[in-house]
């Protein structure tokens, strides 16, 4: 199964089902399921949340899988209000799994069959 690494609070937001579309600089024509990996390092300040609407969390995971969402689309142009491109991968159907430790990698990558097992998927 595939992964994506993505720094937090984004990934967080994926999960939990408010951020539709995951931004990148470069094309995909992935399509299907894909775990979503929470990278070591926050982008931005940590403190600085900037969403009152969502509820923060007590904490977030970083360096390992924290769930899975469908990748449906890789778009130029969205009408989220996430979006910011100049690329954007349309993803459904979010949702949290356990945290499983992982060391994350550039691009989509391949985990272990071990972890997803462990996962339950």
């Amino acid at each position: 199964m595939k992964a994506l690494s993505i720094k937090q609070p984004w990934a967080w937001l994926i999960v939990s089902g408010h951020k539709d579309v995951e931004n990148r600089s470069w094309w995909t024509s992935f399509r299907g399921p894909v775990l979503i990996h929470a990278g070591k390092q926050h982008d931005g300040p940590k403190g600085d949340w900037g969403w009152p609407d969502i509820a923060r969390p007590d904490a977030l995971d970083y360096g390992g899988i924290i769930g899975i969402a469908e990748i449906v689309n890789c778009v130029r142009l969205h009408n989220s209000p996430w979006f910011c491109g100049p690329h954007g991968f349309v993803v459904r159907g979010a949702r949290r799994l356990p945290f499983v430790p992982l060391k994350g990698q550039l691009g989509f990558f391949d985990v272990p069959a071990d972890v997803v097992r462990e996962l339950g998927l």
